[in-house]
């Protein structure tokens, strides 16, 4: 910026000349220079006091409008936002095949302590256990009055549970907030979902983790953020499985039997409709792993499906549809039966004695362990093993739960003739009841192999085919007559026609040193309605003792069969299945006109 000068040269020599007073010069531009800045300054202001007033009538106009928006908005408590936690928390919810809840997420808290904060830690100790008895108040008091500056105290808390230590009101114990895992059928399908437990955890959120069945085998995409939330639906029905499991408890107390499985299987698709273990567990409260004894004592044990065991003469239908789809026989050929049938130094003998010889069919109905060898012996080993490992004895199930990949079948390690023969009659061969319903649904089903699942299907599964139609079916006329003419006459249910074979087994000794004499395993493995298959049903009791009779009885047809039979007759029904009943005899009925 140039400035003028106060004193000019040129003006001030112009007033010497005229003889004018040149401090009048000097004089009138100060003046002037006076004037524009004071004419400067007041632009400025000006300029600031209308930017300032726009910032206000701005101000204004925003406040304005938050109010009016508060003043229709609908009330809620604040909440504290931590957005730098990097915890996931959230978890889909698993469904039945109907939509209905078997696992979903409950908002919860957790109780952690801060005793530096503390202001009275005896008295909070002592108060705490009056809440949570399950707690040390000595471990509390010496918790407290240490060097820590953190420690939990609970990891989940009931509303009734957080305002009692609210009551507390010592300034030392938090609340964080979290959501844990609720199972509200309680103990129902335990052994599927399996549970699950917290992972990452700081106060303010936790991970939920599966620890087992489906939660642990679908962990991953249940806590996916990319699925939306998206429901994990099963192919259990809620209330199928409830009425089954109630008869199985029922029938496990009155056969006193220590244990019992149950599979219902879809015969087309696959589906598991139900499946059970017993004894069971509340995955709520998911007890902790038994560190000694047998891991089948233990009521985490999944028998249906880690539960490997010699399922007995259920197994004689595979022999006899084998034999039949090799040309072997006929379910009319005769097989002799005379024994005991001696191999070395070991004999194979039946039950009772059923003469000499019987119809491959009379094998079946009758059970006979020699019938069912001689059948064997003309098979071969190879060949049994070939249509086993087809059948899937082999390896383990392909079902979704992570407990499934670790059941391999026992096999001999040297399968010699003898073992053909025994495991031909269910010896010597150990699985699981869900590796008998697969089996079963082949000769079911038509002669395809199903493989076992827990996901809801909506078409029927196209396995390779195992056996010919006609093997399958003449195996179901046999299984039809076990239950009508044979081991399975308590199997007959009014309206469903029943077909199934029976299994008795002698249970091994935990050691390893041979079987019990007085322990058995016992199985009913059935199909039904017979003449057109639509579920297999296998049940297994752990050492089931029948005592209405002057002697106690073991044997599946007294035990498994009865408890199988009543399962039918309660889930048909739900099913969507019709009765076949036959019309009565209607009363002779004359119309006589007045």
């Amino acid at each position: 910026m140039i400035r003028k000068p106060l004193r000019p040269l040129a003006s001030i020599l112009r007033a010497r000349d005229k003889g004018e007073n040149p401090d009048v010069i000097e004089r009138e531009n100060i003046r002037q220079r006076h004037e524009e800045m004071r004419d400067t300054g007041r632009a400025r202001a000006e300029g600031r006091l209308f930017i300032m007033a726009i910032l206000f009538f701005g101000a204004f106009i925003t406040v304005g409008a938050r109010m009016g928006i508060v003043s229709y908005s609908e009330a809620v408590e604040p909440r504290t936002s931590y957005s730098v936690s990097k915890i996931v928390a959230q978890r889909a919810d698993i469904v039945d095949r109907k939509g209905r809840i078997l696992a979903t997420n409950l908002e919860t808290n957790s109780l952690y302590a801060q005793p530096h904060h503390m202001i009275d830690k005896e008295r909070v100790a002592t108060e705490l256990v009056a809440i949570f008895p399950e707690l040390d108040e000595g471990r509390l008091k010496k918790d407290f009055t240490g060097s820590r500056k953190f420690l939990w105290i609970k990891k989940k808390l009931s509303p009734e549970q957080k305002q009692a230590v609210h009551d507390i009101g010592d300034p030392g114990l938090q609340f964080g907030a979290r959501e844990m895992r609720l199972y509200p059928n309680g103990k129902l399908a335990a052994h599927v979902l399996g549970g699950a437990s917290f992972g990452k955890e700081d106060v303010h959120a936790a991970e939920v983790i599966g620890v087992a069945g489906v939660e642990k085998q679908f962990d991953a995409e249940l806590r996916d953020p990319a699925n939306g939330g998206k429901a994990l639906t099963l192919s259990l029905d809620l209330t199928v499985q409830t009425a089954a499991e109630r008869v199985l408890h029922g029938g496990m107390k009155l056969m006193n039997a220590k244990g019992a499985a149950a599979v219902l299987m879809d015969v087309h698709t696959g589906e598991l409709i139900s499946l059970i273990s017993l004894p069971d567990f509340d995955p709520n409260d998911r007890p902790r792993p038994k560190i000694k004894g047998h891991a089948s004592d233990s009521p985490l044990f999944n028998r249906a499906v880690q539960g490997l065991y010699e399922l007995g003469s259920t197994f004689k239908i595979f022999t006899a549809a084998q034999a039949m789809e090799l040309g072997l026989a006929s379910p009319s050929t005769l097989i002799k039966t005379s024994g005991p049938l001696r191999w070395g130094k070991f004999k194979i003998r039946d039950f009772h004695y059923y003469g000499s010889e019987l119809s491959l069919t009379k094998v079946i109905v009758k059970s006979s362990n020699i019938g069912t060898a001689r059948m064997a012996q003309v098979i071969g080993a190879k060949r049994q093993q070939d249509f086993l490992r087809d059948l899937g004895f082999f390896d383990p199930t392909s079902v979704e739960v992570v407990e499934a990949s670790g059941t391999q079948p026992l096999l001999p390690s040297n399968w010699s003739e003898l073992s053909t023969m025994t495991i031909s009659y269910g010896h010597g061969l150990s699985a699981s009841p869900l590796h008998l319903a697969a089996g079963y649904a082949t000769i079911a089903n038509g002669g395809t192999r199903v493989l076992p699942t827990l996901l809801k299907r909506e078409t029927a599964q196209e396995g390779r085919r195992v056996m010919s139609q006609t093997s399958a079916e003449q195996a179901r006329r046999m299984l039809r007559k076990v239950v009508t003419e044979g081991t399975a006459s308590f199997g007959e249910v009014p309206g469903y026609a029943v077909g199934g074979k029976t299994g008795t087994a002698d249970k091994p000794k935990e050691n390893g040193g041979g079987y019990y004499d007085d322990r058995v395993i016992a199985t009913f493995a059935s199909i039904f309605p017979i003449h057109a298959p639509r579920y297999v049903l296998v049940v297994s009791l752990d050492e089931p003792i029948e005592t209405s009779g002057p002697e106690p009885r073991r044997t599946a047809g007294w035990t498994a069969v009865p408890v199988a039979a009543e399962i039918i007759t309660r889930v048909a029904p739900l099913l969507g299945l019709r009765p076949d009943v036959e019309p009565g005899h209607l009363a002779d009925i004359t119309l006589t006109s007045n």
